[in-house]
Order: structure tokens, then C-alpha cells, then sequence
């Protein structure tokens, strides 16, 4: 259960999110702890300044000075110290000696000396525990002065406890808000999640059907973005696949269908030898031969049907030499002269330019062939074939142009996969090698066809 994508997904999600929640929380509670010291000690500097000045004020009014060398024993002020406290809600201590004589410490409590640093007249920010107390308090000192001399330090102070309230309160709200954001972003990632894995399982499951043989799947057409994208290509490929078999079981009926054609002609020959039925030296001689074109028919096609599995599967090689073109084309047009002539064909050639590239000669002399071949097997005797060489834009150009019955147009597309022929003569291989082969070569081979008037393949090849 925990493997599916539909439990992960959701888990990943919210981990996700649990994780950024806790670290955003540790530093809110970081900053506001911060922010709340520097507000309390801002707070006590203020509240100490002030009633610092005004025991300040206080005894440069008379309370504690000397006249005539006697003490002055009027009575201390009326803000006394637990009434300042009440009103301020913070602690106020004393560090220094009496504040005004025979009165004592007017109600401060009073601090060891060492509590802190009062004679340097600067007010200090610390934290100390109170003698008796058992709690940490915050703290400032604020000097009390009396005619420019330091006599004291009134030293405010509130507990740290305070302030840490106010972090807890703070960590009590912000985990209320963590569970409550997290429970939506569970529903949320709920939803999230099965608007994503649906999809995901459909094609899963198309997946499954393709692999047990099934061609017609249905895949998800509503899923968004990449998944959507995803299905079409998978649907697309699932079409192909589909093909590319049905294909296949074309072309091995096809591959029976030719090679059983020679040899049912080869072994009813052989058998009428055999068993004696020709006896007549001249029907014997005409079914000698007979055998011997079936035989080399079928050599054609097997060779044929090895070259086309050797250029499906890559497992051919190109050479990389200076081709002559006008020579190469020479050679092509002389093997074919003799059969014009038989054939009272009007065999042409015609040279533009000669061109030197970079390729295979062998297998750019063998495309030329086919082209050729497909000729004379599509022009009846007494027609015309033309054999042109030409260069223009950076390309070589070899075209082949016949006057046979033409190619119509729905027919074309399907004419350079094997075992597809308009003459009766041919195998049906010779397109799809020279296809193959063009291809593998840089280059590619067009067509242009007229019903009735004939048609023109011209091969082209790079200039490398």
C-alpha cells in the first residue's frame, strides 16, 4: 500500500510541507524571542531612565543635601518604590549607598554592590538572579546623580519568564495554525493527487494491455500538461506499434507468397523432367531455362530480402571515398544499353555536370540500379528512358525518368515499402533498398508521376 503513487505522492506532499512549516516556525519563534527581549529591555531602559531622574530630581530638590554641614531631614518623596512598582509592574532595586539620610532606602530594595558596575555612570543591560529569588530576571541600570556625581544605580528589572509567555503563547498559536494548515494541505494534496495518479494509472494500465498484446487501448485525453502529453504520444505509439505488426504479417505473406512463386515453377519443371512427361529435346531445353530464370529469381529476391533486413536493422556499412559521378553514371547507363536495344527502347543520358562527392560509390551505383531496374520493368518496348545528372544548391541530382503507365497519386506513398510493385516483373524490394539506402546516404529520393505519361525518380545526394 505504501508503494502506490497514490499514498507517496500525497505523503512526499505533506512532508514537504510539514518540513517547511517547522522551519518557518523555528525561526518565527527565533525572531519574535528576539524581538520580545529587545522590547523588554527596551521597555526597563525606558522605565529606568525615568525613575532614575526623578530620584534625581528629587534630591536636587533638598531631599538628602547638607546645609550649613547638618543633614536635611525632610521627608523622602511620595512616589516611593512599591507604588512605582505597581505601576510599572517590573521589580526596582538599588545598588549604592542611602538616598537620603536617616530615611534609609526610601523602599528600594537594596542590591550587593557587585551586582553591577554603577560607578561608571552608563547604563548597563544584564541579567541577574535577586538574592532570595529563584527566577532570572532581565535588567537595567540607570545611574542616579546628584550634582554631576554618581551616588547610585536604580536598577529595574522584570522576569524572564515574562517574555518567555509571550514566545509560548506565540508557539501555542502558530501549532494551531500548523495543524489547521495541515489538514487542508492534506485534503488539498488528496485531491492533487488522485487529479494526477488517475491518469497515471489509466496509462499504467494501457501499458499492461500493449504488453499483453492489445493494440486498441484507451488512454487518459483529459490529463493535464506533461500527462497529457505523455497519452498522446503513448497513444500514437500504441497506433505505430500496431502498424509496424500488421506489417510485418504483410511482409512475411508477402516473402512467402514470392518465394513460393519460383518455386512451385522450379519444382514442376524438376518433377516433369524427372518423371519423363517432356520428352521433346526442344521442351526440355525451354524448361531448363525456365529453371534457371525461376532460380535466379529467386536469388534476386533472397538477396534482396537480405539486403532490405541488413538496412532495417543498421547492420551495414557506408564507405567514405571521392565518387565520380559522371563516371558512376557511365557505368549504370552500359548495363542497361543492350536490353534498350533489345527492346527497342529510346535509352538516353544526358550530363549537366560532374560532379566529385564524398560517399559510397558501390552503394550509390546499386540505388541508380534500382531506379533503372523500375524503369524498364514499368516501359513497355518501344518506349523512353532517361538517365540526367545534374548539381545545383550544394546537391547532386540523378534523375530516372521512363514513359510508363505512371503511379497515381493514392499509390505513391506506399510504393517504397517492400513487396509493393506496379510491373509483374519485379519483387518489390528494389524501392524500399534504394529508399533505405538514399536515406542512410544524406540524401532522399523524390518522386513525380503523371498517369498515362510516365514517371521521374530522382535521387538526392549531398555534396560532402
Amino acid at each position: 500500500m505504501l508503494g502506490s503513487l497514490r499514498v507517496r505522492l500525497p505523503l512526499v506532499f505533506l512532508a514537504g510541507i510539514v518540513f517547511a512549516a517547522v522551519l518557518t516556525t523555528v525561526v518565527a519563534v527565533k525572531l519574535f524571542q528576539d524581538f520580545a527581549r529587545h522590547q523588554a529591555l527596551a521597555n526597563l531602559s525606558r522605565e529606568a531612565n525615568g525613575i532614575a531622574l526623578l530620584y534625581s530630581q528629587a534630591i536636587k530638590a533638598g531631599f538628602g543635601n547638607t546645609k550649613g554641614g547638618k543633614q536635611n531631614d525632610q521627608a523622602p518623596p511620595t512616589f516611593a518604590a512599591p507604588t512605582l512598582e505597581r505601576a510599572t509592574g517590573d521589580k526596582i532595586f538599588l545598588v549604592g549607598p542611602g538616598l537620603f539620610p536617616g530615611q534609609g532606602f526610601v523602599g528600594l530594595k537594596h542590591l550587593p554592590a557587585d551586582t553591577v558596575d554603577w560607578h561608571s555612570g552608563k547604563s548597563v543591560t544584564f541579567e541577574f538572579t535577586p538574592p532570595g529569588a529563584n527566577r532570572t530576571y532581565y535588567a537595567v541600570s540607570n545611574p542616579i546623580v546628584n550634582e554631576r556625581t554618581v551616588i547610585g544605580a536604580l536598577i529595574v528589572a522584570t522576569p524572564k519568564t515574562g517574555v518567555n509567555a509571550l514566545v509560548a503563547a506565540l508557539v501555542k498559536r502558530l501549532a494551531i495554525s500548523l495543524l489547521l494548515g495541515l489538514v487542508g494541505a492534506a485534503l488539498l494534496a488528496w485531491y492533487l493527487s488522485r487529479r494526477i495518479v488517475r491518469p497515471v494509472l489509466q496509462l499504467s494500465e494501457a501499458v499492461d494491455a500493449v504488453a499483453a498484446g492489445s493494440r486498441d487501448v484507451a488512454v487518459p485525453t483529459d490529463a493535464p500538461g506533461e500527462l497529457g502529453h505523455l497519452s498522446e504520444r503513448f497513444a500514437e505509439m500504441a497506433h505505430r506499434l500496431g502498424e509496424v505488426e500488421e506489417m510485418e504479417r504483410n511482409f512475411l505473406m508477402s516473402v512467402s507468397h514470392e518465394l513460393r512463386t519460383p518455386l512451385t515453377a522450379i519444382r514442376g519443371h524438376v518433377s516433369a523432367l524427372l518423371e519423363g512427361v517432356i520428352e521433346d529435346p526442344e521442351q526440355r531445353e525451354q524448361s531448363l531455362e525456365t529453371v534457371a530464370m525461376e532460380t535466379q529469381r529467386l536469388d534476386r529476391l533472397v538477396g534482396d530480402i537480405l539486403d532490405l533486413a541488413k538496412l532495417d536493422t543498421h547492420r551495414f556499412t557506408v564507405m567514405t571515398e571521392e565518387v565520380d559521378m559522371a563516371q558512376l553514371l557511365d557505368e549504370a547507363y552500359e548495363r542497361y544499353r543492350e536490353e534498350a536495344q533489345r527492346r527497342s527502347i529510346d535509352y538516353k543520358q544526358e550530363v549537366r555536370a560532374r560532379p566529385v562527392l564524398l560517399s559510397d560509390g558501390d552503394r550509390v551505383l546499386q540505388v541508380v540500379g534500382n531506379l533503372l531496374s523500375n524503369a524498364f520493368h514499368a516501359t513497355p518496348d518501344g518506349g523512353c528512358i532517361s538517365l540526367e545528372l545534374a548539381q545545383q544548391n550544394g546537391t547532386v541530382h540523378v534523375a530516372v525518368e521512363d514513359t510508363g503507365p505512371g503511379i497515381p497519386p493514392e499509390a505513391r506513398e506506399r510504393l517504397f515499402r517492400p513487396f509493393v510493385s506496379n510491373s509483374s516483373g519485379g519483387t518489390g524490394l528494389g524501392l524500399a533498398i534504394a529508399n533505405e539506402i538514399s536515406t542512410a546516404l544524406g540524401g532522399r529520393i523524390d518522386l513525380e508521376s503523371e498517369v498515362g505519361k510516365g514517371s521521374r525518380f530522382e535521387l538526392v545526394l549531398p555534396v560532402r
